[in-house]
């Protein structure tokens, strides 16, 4: 049993997506970075000088002033401003992604599928050349193509 968990594990494909998720992961980090650190901040000063880490709606009434005040007291919150951080960060991976896809499609462009060498005959559904004048199969006479 051993022996088998070893080998399903060293499969090109097990070992090929862990590579890809421990690299998405960091991928990940680095765009949260970049939304928290360098997006979301120029965003905020233009808007006021709003932080949107710290945009909430206090549901409990007591009119906190700050997140961590609501947060210490235990009172409920909508935290509206990390979610906006949340879409802004999901917005440049999906964009980051397609660029990639998109570079991908143009370095390795699909090839246009080869001409058919072959048709069937309407008979007996066979697949004969397509200069056949008759099919090899049933001998029935058949238009050329």
């Amino acid at each position: 049993m051993w022996n088998d968990f070893k080998a399903f594990l060293l499969r090109g494909n097990v070992v090929d997506l862990a590579v890809a998720l421990v690299l998405g992961a960091a991928f990940g980090r680095i765009v949260s970075s970049l939304v928290d650190d360098m997006l979301m901040p120029p965003l905020g000063l233009a808007l006021g000088g709003a932080d949107f880490k710290e945009l909430f709606v206090d549901l409990s009434g007591h009119g906190y002033r700050t997140l961590a005040e609501a947060t210490a007291a235990g009172a409920a919150t909508l935290r509206y401003g990390l979610f906006l951080n949340t879409i802004v960060n999901f917005v440049v991976v999906a964009f980051a992604i397609f660029l990639l896809i998109r570079q991908l499609g143009r370095m390795f462009p699909r090839k246009a599928p080869d001409a058919p060498v072959t048709r069937e005959c309407p008979f007996c559904l066979s697949a004969i050349p397509l200069s056949a004048r008759r099919c090899a199969h049933c001998t029935s006479e058949i238009a050329p193509a």
